[in-house]
């Protein structure tokens, strides 16, 4: 594996980690895709430091757990916008 590769690995690993980060989210901060970062974690990680690997595993676990509620959360959002504009 390359240098640069296995730098943004535990980067982006440990950005998820002190952050509680979703994938997208660290693959905006980051300015890779979403894959490539699900990528990192997943596959890539685990062969680098796999205590680490566990701690990323457990925030994605939570994340995916509590996304049905931020999708519900962007909907309102966005919907509540457009009544305030339509108010108007």
């Amino acid at each position: 594996m390359r240098d640069y590769i296995r730098k943004r690995v535990v980067d982006v690993s440990l950005y998820i980690v002190k952050t509680n980060a979703t994938v997208r989210q660290a693959a905006l901060v980051f300015g890779v895709s979403k894959s490539t970062v699900h990528k990192d974690v997943t596959e890539r990680l685990p062969r680098i430091n796999k205590e680490l690997a566990e701690q990323v595993k457990k925030v994605l676990e939570i994340n995916k757990s509590e996304r049905h509620i931020r999708g519900g959360e962007a909907t309102r959002r966005k919907y509540g916008v457009k009544k305030a504009s339509r108010a108007s």
